[in-house]
């Protein structure tokens, strides 16, 4: 009798344990507790991270939209070697910037245009710079002070490959303060993403500012300036 007994409650708690083990109900709650965070994490990372590119690809855009637009002035009279830019055409140029960062938020969204010429020596010189500012919901750039003058030397930032000699360049400099989407989950704090481009006039010799500073370069019998 005691060993049925035995046998008979031996049976039961291998019965018990066999169920137990087969039953899977909470695995998939168990597994679900576990993998949301991460998947929620990863969710929130991808999506920070690629709206980051999206609008650094943006700002590669304005910065070469800047620079080609304005390297595309035309003469200000016929076979002049110079084209004219006052501040009417850098802020309009200036303001294309908005459609192209949209849909993301326009500020705070810096823009700078310099002119550059390098002289017989490969030195490099600001001849003209002018910046501006885009702030939320404008519909047209504000022109600011620059942080370059005429006369700043910039050999050491130019490319080997565009130094040569008694040429111009117009640079274009951009930098925009990134505030990631759900700020805290993956990127932990706003990132400046900046970027510059170089182009060369397309139709004249060089491209002058018309409404010149009192250290402004001036055209010498209607030259191009080459401080």
């Amino acid at each position: 009798m005691l060993v049925k007994a035995v046998s008979k409650m031996w049976l039961r708690a291998r019965r018990s344990a066999q169920n137990m083990l087969e039953d899977c109900s909470a695995i998939a709650a168990t597994e679900f507790a576990v993998i949301v965070p991460l998947m929620l994490v990863m969710l929130f990372g991808t999506v920070e991270f690629s709206s980051g590119v999206a609008v650094d690809r943006k700002v590669t855009l304005i910065a070469r939209t800047l620079s080609d637009v304005t390297s595309q002035a035309g003469p200000s009279s016929q076979n002049s070697p110079y084209a004219g830019v006052d501040d009417n055409a850098l802020q309009n140029a200036f303001t294309a910037s908005i459609a192209i960062i949209q849909p993301y938020a326009q500020t705070p969204l810096n823009l700078q245009l310099s002119e550059i010429y390098v002289d017989s020596n490969l030195v490099a010189k600001i001849q003209w710079s002018k910046a501006a500012i885009v702030g939320a919901g404008a519909t047209q750039a504000t022109l600011t002070g620059s942080s370059r003058s005429a006369g700043d030397v910039v050999t050491s930032m130019i490319p080997t490959a565009l130094l040569i000699r008694q040429t111009y360049l117009i640079l274009s400099e951009v930098k925009y303060l990134y505030t990631p989407l759900g700020i805290g989950y993956v990127m932990k704090s706003n990132i400046t993403l900046s970027d510059v481009a170089y182009s060369r006039p397309r139709q004249v010799f060089c491209v002058v500012y018309t409404t010149p500073s009192p250290n402004q370069p001036q055209l010498v019998n209607g030259q191009c300036p080459a401080t």
